[in-house]
């Protein structure tokens, strides 16, 4: 095996596929970067069984062949390597991979490449694309609602729904559900997955071209994958059943609040800095007929209050929630606007953009005394 490539595209590509290396296995060939290089390509892979991904670069390929190589070495070498280009050949003396670049010269232990479970695209019958744009704002408006605590892993992963021309997700952690909608272009009945969260933050950070592109996802009973440009992730579906968000939306409310968000949310992160070190973090909204009084109560540290001006149309109201829970929807609400909805202290709540009927995150309250 003998080949050349930038090495500006090399760390670039190491850098894709270094999420999905293994840190703890017993298997040490889940610990390496597979390298292929053929037809004027270098595809280099990695994997740990719960997430794949493969990135291709060219590459000048004078011999062709397969190599696995430490990840953490191979990628901290690559990173630091001096010059523009890298040759990259094997030895025929030992199981030794040379790895040069101007005066600098590294030479890797190949680890045996037959072993390393190579990705490969999987035979589908179900087969769409969706704008890449569309894929990373479903994912950012709902991913941080998933559930962190992996003994209910149904909550770890965010639910994608097709149906017709419509594309759903969600995620909760039952204390809390977020819901983003949007259209695409095909016709299709029904499809339902659950994908794990850590994959969608993976695939999300991938996708950072400016030049818009299509995704492509391929999807089986337990695996889902994604393609587009050179790179290509696979990923274990979440077995289960998802939650109906739609039973946890309330048809109707008693009270809206009409607020600036920017103005809210800067008040609500104020009034919840003292309410941090409480056992649920806890911040206390009291809706007037034309105003939200924030407030929140440390008896270790001390009180803090806050006015902001809404119209509020209905009952008047006060009920607690989650700091974090509310700074968090804030956070991802671009609209000058929001609407908050409520019926009692203890009914859950929705807050949306006032323009974008697509967007809806359903918090439950806090029961306090």
């Amino acid at each position: 095996m003998k080949f050349s490539c930038k090495q500006d595209q090399l760390n670039h590509a190491i850098q894709t596929v270094q999420k999905a290396i293994a840190t703890k296995t017993p298997m040490p060939i889940l610990t390496g970067i597979y390298l292929s290089a053929k037809n004027a390509k270098l595809e280099l892979q990695a994997t740990n069984y719960e997430i794949g991904i493969s990135c291709t670069i060219d590459a000048l390929v004078e011999e062709p062949g397969d190599i696995v190589l430490s990840g953490r070495y191979f990628q901290e070498i690559i990173r630091k390597l001096p010059g523009e280009t890298i040759e990259i050949c094997s030895s025929l003396e030992d199981r030794t991979i040379k790895i040069t670049s101007n005066q600098a010269q590294f030479n890797l232990l190949n680890l045996p490449a037959e072993e390393f479970p190579v990705l490969n695209k999987p035979a589908s019958d179900t087969i769409l694309t969706v704008k890449d744009n569309i894929l990373r704002e479903l994912i950012k408006k709902t991913i941080f609602a998933c559930a962190n605590d992996e003994s209910k892993p149904i909550f770890t992963g965010a639910l994608l729904e097709i149906n017709q021309h419509n594309i759903t997700m969600a995620a909760t952690n039952t204390h809390r559900i977020a819901i983003k909608k949007d259209h695409i272009g095909h016709n299709i009945n029904n499809i339902k997955m659950i994908i794990p969260g850590k994959i969608l933050n993976e695939l999300s950070r991938i996708m950072v071209s400016d030049i818009p592109m299509d995704i492509t996802i391929y999807y089986q009973k337990n695996q889902v994958s994604f393609s587009f440009d050179n790179i290509y992730i696979i990923s274990r579906l979440i077995e289960g059943n998802f939650p109906d968000y739609n039973k946890v939306i309330p048809p109707t409310f008693a009270t809206t609040i009409n607020m600036k968000t920017d103005e809210f949310m800067d008040a609500v992160e104020r009034v919840s800095l003292l309410a941090r070190d409480t056992d649920y973090n806890i911040i206390k909204l009291a809706f007037k007929n034309d105003c939200v009084i924030i407030t929140s109560n440390n008896p270790d540290v001390g009180k803090a209050c806050e006015t902001v001006s809404a119209v509020v149309k209905g009952n008047e109201i006060e009920i607690a929630f989650n700091a974090k829970y509310v700074t968090d929807i804030l956070k991802n609400i671009t609209s000058e606007n929001l609407i908050f909805s409520l019926n009692t202290p203890l009914s859950p709540a929705s807050i949306r953009p006032t323009d974008d009927e697509t967007y809806n995150y359903i918090i439950t309250p806090v029961r306090i005394n």
